[in-house]
This record gives structure tokens, C-alpha cells and sequence, in this order.
């Protein structure tokens, strides 16, 4: 069951019907072997429809926001049916739109169940506008796929903190260090209590630090450290790659002893990420970099809710949701709905750690912990921990006296903390 937010100069009705037949068994017209009896095994069903008020807050600016294309003209019905609306040049109108897809269709294959869902209905000429908000999904993908090996669980135990936030960082400069810097780096966040480290987005298999040399530093790193503190932080290695070289990138870091790897989710892709998963020996951390492009139009795309399904539904053990009073065009709001949904059981299970980042940092503790209510999250702080006026160190220490003061019930600016009040004068 797919859940769509559409926007339209056709009836409400006409729109979706354009949907249903387009993505199971019609085209613009009736075509041979088209039956009665296929149509009733195949065809997509609209279940249900409910408008938006115009008046509402959903619709503002939708006037000037139709999809380039859209047209008030609609196309043959693909059933041949006597529907209402066979053209318009009307206003816009919106509603939600629920439409169900036989499971016959697909079977329980994300291959086959995002272009039904998420295809070619959204170069539909009928919508002026079209975004997936939810979808629904039968006890036959559990059984198909494979849940998160670690999870909140799981990366509490590989990175040794039992309870309370998990604070994490990025390798900053996103590119441009060598293998000796990343020791350097490393070094210096492991033995400031540091829990969790992660590659940029943009830096994976690449100059001038080559995924193997990468691997070689951080883990001679990580050893030390180990040494020294007994914790050994995570560091999740961006395999980012075509699926036979992200095989033998995962293969590298696990054999090296690694505890984690990243992959951009929007750019390998949801099956091959799947695939990494029946693969993978440790953790999976999903970047979703290029979500802008599926999320950030009101009217077009993927919403977070829909997303973090079929992103779940893949096995990984990490999920970025965005963050709190971020740089970022998402609402607090949007992030907290992104979490509580992360944190939903999905099929009656694939649980998952929710990340924040973006702009992270120990003032952002208060509003993470009121939108949240739960320290089973991954806070990764860029300049929050790196940009911190003494060091790195006084970044992570500053974190966790924010978590401490907030969980308290502390004003953080009454807290005392040396670190926390220089972050504070310093961030603002």
C-alpha cells in the first residue's frame, strides 16, 4: 500500500486513477491480452482518497509550484472506464491518494517494488505534483530480507558505551589528508573517548588516501589506542563503490580488523545495498547523501517516513535522519518525525540506530533530547568536536557534559563545565 501526496488540476479521482493504471496493468490505451481477468488479478486498486483543503497549510505556494508538464488535459483512461474529469483546467487541488498493488506483481523484491511505486507515475502529465509519503508493506519482505545484525545493540557493545548518547565525529577535511594524517587524527579522537568515527560522503576509494592505505592507517590508529584506553572507537570505512569492488572493500576492512562500513545509500543503491548486507561481518552505516534531490520538494519525490522503510528494509544498522537546528533545509519537526519512524518497529522488527549530524554540537543536546526523548542515538559532530577552540579533545568532553547537564535537567550555561562553557562562547 502506497501512500502519495498529490497535487492535480484533474478530479482528485482521475489523477489517481492515472497512477493505479500506469504502474500495474494499463497504458494510454487498451491493448490486446488486456482481459477482464488479468485486470482483476493485476490491476492497482486507489483505496482511499482524501482531500486537502485549499485553505490548508500544505497548499501554500502549490500555485506556483506545479511540475513542469503538468497539464489539465488527461490522457485515455488506461481502463477504458467512463471516468469523471476526462479533461480539466481547473485549479489545483491535492489530496492524499492510497493505492494498493497486488503483491503478484513484484513479489517481495525491492528490484521490482520501486519502479511500481516509485516510477514513472511521477512523469504522469495528470499531476502537477506527486511525492510518496508512506508505504505499507506485506510480511512477505521480512521473509525476504535480512535485518540489521547490530543496531543500537550491536554498536553499543562493538563501541564499549553501554547507555547515553553516542557521540561521534567526521574526518575533517572531508578530502585532501594522507594516510599519515589520518593516524594522527585518529589517534587524537580515540584518546579523547570518542566513540564512533566515519569517512565523508565524498571520500571513498580515492586520492590521495586510498581505501587500502586508509584502512591501514586508521587501524594501526585504532590499535594504539586500544592500548592505551582499553576502547577501541568504531570507524566506519566508506566502501562506497560498484557492488563487486564494495565486496572486496567490506572484506578488507573486516579482515583488517574493522568494526564498521559506511555506504552512500542514494548512490549504490538500495538492492546492491541489500546484497552487502547477506555479505557484510560488521555493522552498515547508511549516508543517505543526495536525499535532497528524492525529499526536499513538498510536492515531489520521497518523504523521510516512506524512505527510511525501504532503506531499513535493506539491513543496514545506521540511518542518518538529518539534526536538530542543522544547516540543513529540514525541520526540526521533519527530524523528529524521521527518528520516531527510525525507531518504529518495521515488520515486527529490522531495528535500526538513528544518526544525527549536520551542524552537531554540545548546544544542540537540550532540543535533541525534548524532540527525541531517548539516548539510543548516534550524534556525529563535524566542527562540534573538531572545531572546538581547544582541540578535539575539549570537543567530545564538551558533548558529553552537555548530554549530562540536559539529562540532569541542567541549563547548560549553569553547568560549570570548562568545556561546555567554552563551547558555548565560542559556537554561540
Amino acid at each position: 500500500m502506497a501512500t502519495y501526496r498529490i497535487l492535480t488540476r484533474l478530479p482528485l479521482e482521475r489523477a489517481a486513477a492515472a497512477i493505479a493504471g500506469e504502474q500495474s496493468t494499463g497504458t494510454f490505451v487498451s491493448v490486446p491480452g488486456e482481459t477482464a481477468d488479468l485486470r482483476a488479478r493485476h490491476s492497482a486498486v486507489v483505496e482511499e482518497i482524501t482531500p486537502i483543503p485549499a485553505s490548508g497549510e500544505a497548499l501554500a505556494g502549490a500555485s506556483s509550484e506545479a511540475l513542469p508538464g503538468a497539464s489539465g488535459e488527461a490522457l485515455p483512461s488506461a481502463f477504458g472506464e467512463a471516468l469523471p474529469g476526462a479533461s480539466g483546467d481547473g485549479p489545483l487541488t491535492a489530496g492524499l491518494v492510497k493505492i494498493s498493488f497486488p503483491l503478484a506483481n513484484t513479489g517481495p523484491s525491492l528490484t521490482n517494488l520501486l519502479p511500481v511505486i516509485a516510477g514513472n507515475l511521477y512523469e504522469l502529465r495528470e499531476l502537477a505534483g506527486l511525492k510518496l509519503v508512506d508505504v505499507d508493506l506485506p510480511d512477505a519482505f521480512a521473509a525476504a530480507y535480512q535485518p540489521a545484525q547490530f543496531a543500537v545493540e550491536g554498536t553499543r557493545r562493538l563501541a564499549g558505551r553501554p547507555d547515553g548518547v553516542l557521540v561521534g565525529t567526521i574526518v575533517k577535511p572531508n578530502v585532501g589528508l594522507r594516510p599519515d594524517d589520518y593516524t594522527r587524527l585518529v589517534r587524537e579522537l580515540g584518546l579523547a573517548g570518542i566513540d564512533f568515527i566515519k569517512d565523508d560522503e565524498v571520500n571513498a576509494d580515492c586520492p590521495p588516501a586510498p581505501l587500502p592505505d586508509r584502512v591501514r592507517a586508521v587501524t594501526a590508529a585504532l590499535d594504539e589506542v586500544e592500548r592505551l584506553t582499553g576502547r577501541r572507537p568504531m570507524y566506519a570505512f566508506n566502501i562506497s563503490d560498484e557492488p563487486d569492488r564494495m565486496l572486496r572493500h567490506h572484506d578488507l576492512v573486516a579482515d583488517s580488523g574493522g568494526t564498521c562500513v559506511m555506504v552512500t545509500l542514494n548512490i549504490v543503491g538500495f538492492p546492491a545495498t541489500a546484497m552487502l548486507r547477506r555479505h557484510a561481518r560488521v555493522p552498515i552505516h547508511a549516508h543517505v547523501t543526495g536525499i535532497g534531490a528524492l525529499a526536499r520538494h513538498p510536492w515531489l519525490g520521497i518523504g523521510h517516513v516512506a524512505y527510511q522503510k525501504l532503506a531499513r528494509l535493506t539491513g543496514v544498522d545506521h540511518l542518518h535522519c538529518g539534526g536538530f537546528s542543522s544547516k540543513f533545509y529540514v525541520t526540526d519537526d521533519e527530524v523528529a518525525a524521521t527518528v520516531e519512524a527510525v525507531r518504529t518497529p518495521l515488520l515486527g522488527g529490522f531495528p535500526c540506530l538513528p544518526v544525527l549530524s549536520s551542524a552537531q554540537w554540545a548546544g544542540t543536546a537540550p532540543t535533541t533530547w525534548q524532540r527525541t526523548g531517548t539516548t539510543d542515538l548516534l550524534v556525529l559532530a563535524g566542527g562540534g568536536v573538531l572545531g572546538h577552540p581547544d582541540g578535539a579533545a575539549a570537543g567530545v568532553v564538551s558533548i558529553r557534559q552537555a548530554w549530562a547537564a540536559t539529562l540532569a535537567g541542567v541549563p547548560l550555561r549553569e553547568s560549570g563545565e570548562p568545556e561546555l562553557v567554552r563551547a558555548l562562547e565560542y559556537f554561540g
